[in-house]
């Protein structure tokens, strides 16, 4: 073989190698990281919650957007999961739809997402996406599957000792109407909000809450090392994944489990997030 046609070869080879890799690096984020859902688990210390509720564990699921790219056996696999956690409650802060102006997605989402059991229950709020879709349906299926606690709270007790899990509506589309989802409460008690847009927290409201669970950031969903996530749909730009404090709040933001803006994941994959609640003294 010539030594031209042997220097042509180890190009061709090295384009074909490159290339390949950068088809590889570029689908990467679309059809590799976006479908690996993980299970993560965090320890949050709430310093009025009952003793009898220490260990008490939820899952919470957000940001489904069933839809393009994200198909109904997805779904019923995140549900699959999440029940096999057996957690003490399930809750669900909103985004289940991808569509606008549509019914369609709405009515495919909600059959699963019935199929959802805790031993304390199952807890939901709607988010901007299904209102989006279509309000009506959405607070239909809402309150069909049992779940709805928007704008209301619920007590769950051990014994005589409770802690109040409470819904806001939407913080786009929506009244929030905190302190009237938290009237069944009384002062001091341990209550948890469920508030699908984390900014809700910088709103005005009286209640004091010992916790907020929100999604809607997608923790950003292509997180540059060093950097961060370059787009945050929230006001607060410090609101992006995980738990952290505020000055009404403790705030804990699931990066959930399908896509918005763009249909990619990079260093930022899906999850179930399972909190456990823990009371500080008997941390060990």
């Amino acid at each position: 073989m010539s030594t031209w046609r042997k220097m042509n070869r180890r190009k061709f080879l090295k384009s074909a190698l490159y290339g390949g890799g950068c088809a590889l690096v570029g689908s990467y984020p679309i059809f590799i990281e976006r479908n690996i859902v993980q299970i993560n688990r965090y320890i949050v210390s709430i310093d009025n919650l009952p003793a009898s509720f220490h260990g008490f564990t939820i899952a919470q699921l957000t940001d489904l957007h069933l839809g393009f790219l994200v198909s109904e056996s997805f779904i019923k696999g995140i549900v699959y999961k999440a029940n096999e956690l057996k957690t003490d409650v399930i809750v669900c802060t909103g985004d289940y739809v991808q569509e606008e102006n549509t019914t369609k997605e709405i009515d495919k989402v909600w059959p699963i997402l019935s199929k959802l059991e805790a031993k304390y229950g199952v807890y939901s709020v709607l988010g901007n996406h299904d209102h989006w879709a279509d309000p009506e349906k959405s607070l239909y299926w809402l309150e069909r599957t049992g779940q709805n606690i928007r704008h209301k709270c619920k007590s769950i007790y051990k014994g005589k000792d409770r802690i109040i899990i409470g819904g806001a509506g939407d913080y786009w589309e929506d009244d929030l109407k905190i302190d009237e989802a938290f009237s069944c409460s009384e002062k001091d008690e341990c209550r948890i909000l469920l508030s699908h847009n984390p900014d809700s927290v910088d709103t005005e409201f009286e209640t004091s809450l010992s916790l907020v669970l929100s999604g809607h950031t997608h923790g950003g969903q292509v997180v540059i090392p060093f950097w961060g996530p370059p787009v945050l749909p929230v006001k607060n730009k410090n609101y992006t994944s995980g738990l952290m404090a505020t000055p009404n709040t403790k705030l804990f933001i699931s990066r959930g489990i399908g896509w918005a803006i763009y249909p990619v994941r990079f260093n930022c994959y899906p999850e179930i997030a399972v909190l456990q609640l823990v009371k500080p003294r008997h941390m060990a």
